[in-house]
């Protein structure tokens, strides 16, 4: 694996624009999707940033319009996040200050392990592996900041 590049503020780093593309695979059926849009890290009343997904996405050959929303609120330490889900409910935590963050969210009787890398100030990556008896899958998300909406503080 490349060098990780470390980031003193991630909500920082995060804020503005980012073009994504996700590959999804299905490890139990083979079949192989794919998401295709942006994702926006907006302001939140009362601090943090609201996540908005939105694009097309691929499946079993048929395309439709996709989207989430999420919150990422300021962690106990400084620099750090935590991640919730556009109700509210915990989703996981979140520290890019060494570049590479891992971290469980257990759903129902699967389990998500997420793997978060920056690769420098304008790309980074997630690879979520989902196990349990409902799901076998791989999920690879490519970010690139916007040019329009610069850099946010991010560095060594």
């Amino acid at each position: 694996m490349g060098e990780f590049w470390p980031v003193r503020d991630t909500l920082g780093y995060l804020r503005g624009a980012w073009r994504v593309t996700r590959s999804v695979r299905d490890l139990g059926s083979g079949d192989l999707g794919e998401f295709t849009g942006t994702t926006v890290f907006g302001p939140l009343e009362g601090g943090g940033l609201l996540h908005e997904e939105s694009g097309r996405f691929r499946w079993q050959g048929v395309a439709r319009p996709a989207e989430r929303t999420l919150r990422f609120l300021p962690g106990s330490a400084p620099g750090t996040v935590d991640v919730h889900f556009a109700d509210g409910r915990p989703f996981h935590d979140l520290d890019l200050s060494h570049g590479h963050h891992v971290t469980d969210h257990p759903c129902s009787a699967d389990l998500y392990r997420g793997e978060f890398t920056v690769l420098d100030e304008h790309h980074w990556r997630t690879l979520w592996r989902v196990r349990g008896p409902a799901k076998d899958l791989v999920l690879t998300t490519d970010y690139t900041r916007e040019p329009a909406t610069g850099a946010g503080e991010a560095g060594t």
